[in-house]
């Protein structure tokens, strides 16, 4: 394990240790929790970014996608609990 340096400004540090002792912890577990939440949200908004990058080359490629308002009744009906038929996918409007 390595060791980094911070320098936090004064308040910040209190906020950190008032933080840590409601939560009971030390304030170096409650910073390291806190870079290792950042750095999993940050993996996670990038695996979004290529995910989104992928489908959006698909519509493009295809030239087909569903409507936003025909695939948002499908997820409410899902979420419901209810048998849904999902809405085909048609070409894009130009």
């Amino acid at each position: 394990m390595s060791t980094t340096t911070i320098r936090l400004p004064d308040d910040l540090k209190a906020r950190v240790a008032a933080a840590a002792k409601r939560s009971g912890t030390t304030a170096h577990a409650f910073i390291l929790e806190a870079i290792a939440e950042k750095a999993q949200a940050d993996g996670l908004r990038a695996d979004f970014a290529i995910v989104a990058e992928e489908r959006y080359a698909g519509v493009v490629s295809s030239g087909k996608t569903i409507p936003w308002h025909e695939m948002r009744e499908y997820m409410r009906a899902r979420l419901a609990g209810k048998t849904a038929r999902r809405p085909p996918a048609r070409k894009l409007a130009r």
